[in-house]
């Protein structure tokens, strides 16, 4: 390989903060993450002259050297050519927008379509956002995703910056999403924080979650309930304040009230009779972020044709749910709280040892405000002398 032959790419404003690895599938999808890994490790792949990893985080205006197009391995796994969109696909994607601008594009992801694709899973949402572009001058870009059997609102990006300033929003978690679940039986507390910790479950080769307080995650979902069917079936609101896998789904299995139609972690359990349908009964309702270009998003997705049977059936009115305030401050969390609780006794403390300090070094003073002389106590200021007592009238003496 000519040292001639390297290339050299400046990293841009729009790449700062990012891996590495990301700024291949931006800059260069063409590339693959195994030919990325494969440079790393025999030292062709280097930042600024030192060598890099895929995981590195880069910053804008450093100098990125990349081997030339040969050094790719032949037997190297190639990138599938995207395939074009039939008139039927474009019309289905597009009639999920419901709201579009510059920068962003939000779907109402309907339940069943999966946001992304995999084993078995052959039309998913990030295999129709060519049919998404509309006038714009790149594909758009998945920012977050929900479940398959999710339906609801979907941020998209329709430009690089865009997706990078979602993804730093979504990371440092200043974007709210809102979702409507009805679910089995009613919690006993009715505005209430579920903090679980979540990991993988073992054995489920990483499709299923669980709760494990040893080695999971933070996970903290806040839930009030909006109205209830009797004892059978509840109808909330949750906003997760952390973004794990099935996040929504655990907390609630957990406290024992399922989400309807959510067999995986509800079991039979989670479907009611009554003609109420198997469909899992879970929505983004609403998402509002900060936009790039200053002011914010914040967009609300219609409940698909099964939900909002359902509500109607249950005798739920879902005007209740628009009139609920869907914002209020979170309350603190357990780890908040306990530092909270460690800071007001540490200044509790200092006051009291502040106070000790005071009693034993300050000198009594007097009246006047001056200390008294030596050898005579403190006291009161002294007043004038008695007057001397009036001789009375003489004793008779006999």
């Amino acid at each position: 390989m000519s040292e001639q032959d390297v290339r050299t790419f400046k990293v841009g404003a729009d790449d700062d903060g990012i891996r590495l690895d990301r700024w291949f599938k931006r800059n260069l999808p063409d590339t693959s993450f195994t030919t990325v890994a494969m440079w790393a490790r025999s030292g062709q792949l280097r930042v600024d002259g030192a060598r890099a990893t895929p995981g590195d985080r880069i910053a804008a205006g450093q100098l990125i050297r990349v081997p030339p197009v040969e050094a790719v391995r032949e037997d190297a796994p190639k990138k599938k050519e995207r395939v074009e969109l039939s008139d039927e696909q474009n019309a289905y994607i597009r009639e999920m927008v419901i709201h579009r601008d510059a920068q962003a594009i939000v779907i109402n992801k309907p339940p069943g379509l999966a946001t992304q694709g995999g084993t078995k899973t052959t039309e998913h949402v990030d295999g129709l956002l060519d049919g998404l572009q509309f006038d714009g001058e790149s594909r758009p870009k998945l920012v977050h995703r929900l479940d398959k059997d999710t339906s609801g609102a979907l941020l998209i990006a329709r430009t690089t910056r865009a997706a990078a300033y979602f993804a730093k929003t979504f990371s440092s978690r200043t974007a709210r999403k809102t979702y409507w679940a009805l679910v089995v039986g009613v919690p006993s507390i009715e505005d209430g924080t579920i903090e679980l910790p979540i990991a993988k479950q073992p054995g489920s080769g990483g499709e299923k979650m669980h709760v494990d307080e040893k080695e999971g995650a933070p996970a903290r979902t806040r839930y009030r309930v909006i109205e209830m069917a009797g004892t059978t079936t509840a109808w909330l609101e949750l906003i997760p304040y952390t973004g794990r896998t099935h996040q929504l789904r655990v907390h609630l299995a957990a406290i024992g009230h399922p989400i309807v139609g959510d067999g995986k972690y509800g079991g039979q359990a989670a479907f009611l009779t009554g003609g109420i349908s198997r469909k899992m009964h879970l929505h983004s309702r609403r998402i509002r972020v900060d936009h790039p270009d200053g002011g914010e998003i914040d967009v609300q997705a219609e409940l698909p044709t099964h939900f909002a049977e359902s509500l109607k059936q249950l005798g739920f009115d879902e005007m209740l749910g628009n009139t609920m305030p869907l914002e209020t401050p979170p309350p603190p969390s357990k780890a908040v709280k306990k530092q909270q609780a460690k800071q007001h006794a540490k200044n509790l403390r200092k006051d009291r040892k502040g106070e000790r300090r005071n009693r034993g070094s300050e000198p009594v003073r007097g009246a006047a405000g001056k200390a008294p002389p030596k050898g005579k106590p403190a006291g009161k200021k002294p007043g004038p002398k008695p007057a001397p007592k009036k001789p009375g009238p003489p004793r008779a003496r006999p």
